[in-house]
């Protein structure tokens, strides 16, 4: 299964990023190609906190269209959204421990943990950050070859 990360989300959302076609055309075939695929829901906020977000955008996307992409992405039926249940914490106290993070990375161990809990077989990312997790498989689906 392939998880999909929050840069990978807002690049296909915001029509203004320069690489909004690509992941926009990654995220429907996903979408559309009948096998799971999963969004980690720190992600999803993420997401919201971004795309939403006056300082990072001249013109943020409105949260009811903010709200309405999500919802766009909850309807493929193939989606699996992966969040924390018992267990998650050995696996996050393990990734963090072994990479030595701190700080704002604890996000992306949070990310890594939960990839791992429900068996993600790849993360599909922009951030080169977790490359300090080599327990995960990590893609750059955007990067020149």
């Amino acid at each position: 299964m392939i998880a999909i990360d929050t840069n990978l989300l807002v690049y296909a959302h915001r029509e203004d990023s320069p690489w909004h076609a690509g992941a926009f055309r990654l995220i429907r075939q996903l979408a559309e190609n009948g096998r799971l695929w999963a969004i980690p829901w720190p992600c999803i906020h993420e997401f919201l906190a971004v795309v939403t977000n006056p300082r990072i955008f001249l013109a943020p996307t409105p949260l009811r269209l903010a709200l309405a992409q999500i919802a766009a992405w909850l309807e493929a039926p193939s989606l699996v959204l992966l969040c924390e249940s018992s267990g998650y914490w050995e696996e996050l106290r393990s990734l963090a421990e072994a990479a030595r993070i701190h700080g704002g990375l604890i996000h992306d161990a949070r990310v890594a943990a939960l990839c791992r809990y429900h068996g993600v077989t790849e993360l599909w990312t922009a951030d080169r950050d977790f490359h300090r997790f080599p327990q995960l498989k990590v893609r750059y689906p955007l990067a020149s070859p």
